[in-house]
């Protein structure tokens, strides 16, 4: 399953909003320096899909906050 996901890092709250099926909205609280919020992305997309971290894999944009992953 492929998922488009807009992160907005250092927020005062980690929430995900379901904008569709394939587009996510992810406030996460880490900030994006040293790939810390993509690691904290991981970690709330695992627990919102009920996977392991490991299954989880971006595809495209590490410095970006238009992000794509691939959930097995």
């Amino acid at each position: 399953m492929t998922i488009f996901v807009k992160v907005k890092a250092s927020a005062s709250f980690n929430k995900i909003v379901s904008i569709d099926e394939n587009h996510l909205e992810v406030f996460v609280t880490a900030p994006a320096k040293n790939g810390k919020a993509n690691e904290a992305l991981i970690k709330i997309l695992a627990e919102y899909f009920a996977v392991a971290p490991s299954s989880i894999s971006l595809i495209k944009g590490l410095k970006s906050r238009n992000k794509i992953f691939e959930i097995n």
